[in-house]
């Protein structure tokens, strides 16, 4: 009898992100996977900061400090 695979959880959530600077970036994906549980959505912020450290690598350009993130209506 075949066993079957644990199922993977690749969903994605979508975060509108506000910098300091008043900058907004909308859509910025996160995996689902991370989020939820004690901590909600506290892991996103990580996550994109890291994200905009490897686009700051590549382009030369700063992002700047989040100021605030929340879900993107657009899910």
């Amino acid at each position: 009898m075949a066993r079957k695979k644990p199922a993977i959880d690749t969903s994605f959530v979508l975060f509108d992100v506000i910098y300091e600077d008043g900058r907004l970036t909308s859509n910025r994906k996160v995996p689902g996977a991370e989020l939820g549980g004690l901590d909600g959505d506290a892991p996103a912020k990580a996550i994109i900061e890291a994200q905009d450290r490897k686009i700051a690598e590549m382009s030369g350009q700063s992002r700047g400090k989040i100021k605030s993130l929340k879900r993107s209506a657009n899910q």
